[in-house]
């Protein structure tokens, strides 16, 4: 299985709909590759919080439909990264005002639509995304001819617990967009292999290069094997990713090292002291 992944660039000199037209072609280029997987929030900037209001859009919105025909376009299964998404009360999955979502979008070789993950752990404690965005309820999987995707989006790559759920619903490759600063770069390339390790499954990290809002981007997308092994890392300017992989590692790495099979669920609390 080839997978490219497009560590876009975010200028904020580029409008987004320019932005928009130039990731279309840059999915077109990829024809030939299996999966395609964009960055977190590359129309506004992760980090541009003014710009997510201002432009957030529907689900089937401008950046739907030009994702949708490059898919369709290229023949590729394309993770098409995240958009600010807008829903209207009546459609608001957590009930409620108007709402904004971090929003994936993942399209079928034939521009169809085959998923929506909105991501469930919004960055920014008391102020930007976190209070700007709503959060998402349900994990997603899906499943693609030679592998399961599970899905998540940048902050989410800080909480285990959130892949472990993915891969109980049958994910062996695990697809993560983000936005994430150059200052955590550390950070970025330590939890992409520590969720690869640990859930033995394949690792896409696909981020962004530029600067968001004067937040300089740490670009070094990574992809990693099930053993936790670097297969190929990015730079830190826009660069297209390709690297072939074997689906098949996954299940020989689950039964070499069998180590989810060891997994012990539902422990009780610590007693407190005066308890014993």
């Amino acid at each position: 299985m080839r997978a490219s992944l497009i560590q876009i660039a975010v200028d904020e000199g580029e409008s987004v709909d320019s932005r928009r037209r130039r990731v279309a072609a840059l999915v077109c280029e990829q024809a030939g590759a299996d999966l395609v997987v964009l960055p977190e929030l590359w129309t506004t900037g992760a980090f541009a919080f003014e710009e997510f209001e201002r432009e957030a859009e529907p689900l089937e919105g401008p950046t739907y439909e030009a994702m949708a025909k490059a898919a369709s376009d290229a023949g590729v299964w394309l993770h098409a990264g995240s958009i600010p998404e807008r829903v209207a009360s009546d459609g608001d999955p957590a009930g409620g005002a108007d709402a904004l979502y971090n929003t994936s979008l993942v399209f079928s070789p034939s521009g169809e639509p085959a998923a929506v993950y909105r991501k469930i752990h919004r960055f920014g404690f008391d102020k930007g995304e976190a209070v700007l965005m709503s959060a998402g309820r349900e994990l997603v999987t899906v499943p693609l001819p030679d592998t399961t995707l599970g899905l998540a989006t940048c902050y989410d790559l800080r909480f285990p617990e959130l892949f472990r759920g993915l891969v109980d619903a049958g994910a062996q490759t695990l697809v993560i967009p983000a936005g994430w600063p150059e200052r955590r770069r550390a950070h970025w390339t330590l939890l992409a292999r520590a969720r690869a390790v640990e859930d033995q499954a394949f690792v896409l990290a696909c981020g962004t290069a530029g600067t968001h809002a004067g937040v300089p981007q740490a670009g070094h997308s990574i992809v990693v094997d099930p053993w936790g092994e670097v297969l190929a890392e990015a730079g830190s300017g826009e660069e297209v990713l390709t690297v072939d992989l074997d689906p098949a590692r996954v299940q020989a790495t689950r039964d070499q090292f069998p180590a989810l099979k060891d997994r012990v669920l539902g422990l009780a609390p610590p007693r407190r002291q005066d308890d014993v």
